[in-house]
């Protein structure tokens, strides 16, 4: 599980490294944004609890649920991808905001979906959907 999260973190980061590097990004980078070696530290962290979380739900779900909680988090994971693919890849931060209100609504989902079948596997999340609405924040504040 760790490595699947890990895998798309990795994909994502093909998109993000050297942009934040740029003089496009140092252009749209609101006041309020963190220095860039803070976003490697937590979304290292955040990956890991990603894949905890995912561990978790699989080995205390249903058989019959692991398909459904298998898509969730592809799901997911999918909308992270995009989100750097659109706004750092494609300098799009409009349809990133678009993509990131889904991937917000997606770790909702998760953590509603997964207290139900392992609270820790929920609670894992937490950190997420914040980091994740502290990013829309600043996705939003970049295009203003």
């Amino acid at each position: 599980m760790l490595a699947i999260s890990y895998l798309a973190a990795f994909v994502g980061s093909l998109f993000t490294s050297q942009s934040v590097k740029s003089t496009w990004y140092e252009s749209i980078k609101p006041s309020i944004t963190p220095p860039n070696w803070v976003f490697p530290v937590v979304w290292g962290i955040l990956f890991f609890l990603i894949g905890l979380s995912m561990y978790f739900a699989w080995i205390n779900s249903k058989k019959s649920d692991r398909k459904s909680i298998a898509i969730a988090f592809g799901i997911n994971l999918a909308l992270n991808i995009i989100w750097s693919i659109l706004y750092f890849g494609m300098k799009s931060p409009l349809s990133a905001f678009f993509d990131i209100i889904l991937l917000i609504a997606s770790i909702i989902y998760l953590i509603i979906v997964l207290k139900k079948i392992d609270k820790t596997a929920a609670y894992l999340l937490i950190p997420y959907l914040v980091w994740v609405s502290f990013a829309a924040v600043l996705n939003l504040l970049s295009f203003l």
